[in-house]
């Protein structure tokens, strides 16, 4: 059995969602768990919904109805029978939505978020499994909250693989006894509790690593708009290599730092029952795309990484003692309690700087709770660079007409804080 993973940008219109059925054409007769997030921009779309409804601000409504038409819209171009069931089916799903923004919130907001935004998910695999049907691709259609279960972290479900791993086996590999195809979701889980939690933005790539591990998969196929793993974000460079080749390590690497052709805890679940990752392009499912596996092997290029959007926080004793380990004990303490990444930090004598993502809620939180104990500096509107098997022609090519306010370097990877100079 291969899992399968379709994103956002495979199923962002009628079109695409027509070239998922063409892509599944190469591999028939074979058992298939698709995986799949929500359609185009539909997760900031709820994002928007979400923060609208528990900050009380803007218009929830209209928001909501926008939703909606982009689904129907798509929709329409899908079913020529306009009695088909989808319709009611994606009706019934909304309602849900309705139900909910009636009310006033009744729980924190990442609980709220997590059961607002994870719809997309779930109205986007309904769509494509009837679609598929309905052009005779046979599948069946599976809530994968029945069978991963996490903890109550919202927004960051920890999941318990053993219990995921049981339900895997009761309630997903059955499936198949009937069907060759199964869709499901990426990105959410369930609770004991039957609430539904998210793995973390981008996780559906860690769902199909989840699912694989649990069912002893032979292969996971991340398909993207990409033809593979680049060495560089084509938003950023225009003369970007194709890598045919990753090992775990380096793949793992590439994602922690930012790499957002894989979700940064997809890795591991693979590497430890040793299965095959392939990136490949959903535009041309016949090229090879890029390979991952235990195989090392230096990176024949150098990657660029960046993040924008980045606070660096610099903070500092405020009687100019040592920062200590009790300081840093509470300062990844009141990181942690807020759920805030570290990108990057740096250790001197009296002062501890991180490199965080910007966040309107979070980060005027975290530099007001840790100005109560320290002397804290920051710069809004940094971006992060960070370069894996780096020369200085590397180096160069990023900080040209940059100011660099931090650097950290070991000996593959240099990382960059830098604005644009004024």
């Amino acid at each position: 059995m291969k899992v399968f993973k379709f994103g956002g940008a495979s199923l962002k219109d009628a079109a695409s969602i027509k070239n998922v059925a063409t892509v599944l054409q190469h591999y028939q007769k074979q058992k298939l768990t698709i995986v799949v997030s929500a359609m185009g921009k539909t997760t900031n779309a709820l994002e928007n919904l979400c923060d609208g409804y528990y900050f009380q601000k803007g218009d929830v409504n209209q928001i909501l109805n926008e939703i909606k038409d982009f689904h129907f819209n798509i929709i329409h171009q899908l079913f020529a029978d306009k009695q088909h069931l989808i319709y009611n089916e994606v009706s019934n799903l909304f309602v849900e939505l309705d139900w909910i923004i009636e009310e006033n919130p009744v729980h924190s907001y990442d609980q709220e978020y997590d059961q607002i935004v994870s719809l997309g998910e779930i109205v986007s695999s309904k769509i494509l499994s009837l679609y598929l049907n309905e052009v005779g691709i046979k599948n069946n259609w599976m809530d994968v909250r029945d069978v991963l279960q996490t903890d109550n972290n919202y927004r960051e479900g920890k999941v318990d693989w053993e219990i995921t791993q049981t339900n895997a086996l009761e309630n997903l590999l059955p499936l198949f006894t009937s069907k060759d195809i199964v869709i499901t979701q990426g990105f959410i889980g369930g609770t004991s509790e039957n609430y539904t939690t998210t793995l973390g933005r981008e996780g559906s790539d860690y769902t199909a690593a989840i699912l694989a591990y649990c069912t002893n998969a032979e292969e996971v196929i991340i398909w993207k708009d990409v033809p593979g793993v680049l060495n560089a974000d084509p938003k950023w460079f225009n003369d970007t290599v194709l890598i045919p080749q990753l090992s775990y390590q380096d793949a793992i690497e590439l994602a922690y730092y930012g790499a957002t052709v894989i979700h940064p805890k997809t890795i591991k679940p693979l590497q430890n029952k040793n299965i095959s990752l392939y990136v490949k392009s959903f535009v041309s499912p016949e090229e090879k795309g890029t390979l991952i596996n235990n195989e090392q092997a230096g990176l024949p290029t150098p990657c660029f990484i960046f993040k924008v959007n980045q606070v660096l926080i610099s903070i500092a004793p405020k009687d100019f003692s040592f920062i200590a380990e009790e300081s840093l004990s509470n300062i990844f303490g009141l990181l942690a309690s807020l759920n805030v990444k570290i990108n990057l930090m740096q250790h001197s004598a009296i002062s501890f700087s991180v490199c965080t993502d910007f966040n309107e809620q979070k980060t005027p939180k975290v530099i007001e709770l840790l100005q109560k104990e320290f002397r804290v500096l920051y710069n809004k509107d940094v971006e992060l660079a960070t370069v894996r098997y780096y020369d200085k022609a590397t180096i160069d090519r990023v900080s040209t007409n940059k100011e660099v306010l931090l650097e950290q370097r070991s000996r593959y990877t240099i990382q960059l804080v830098m604005r644009n100079q004024k």
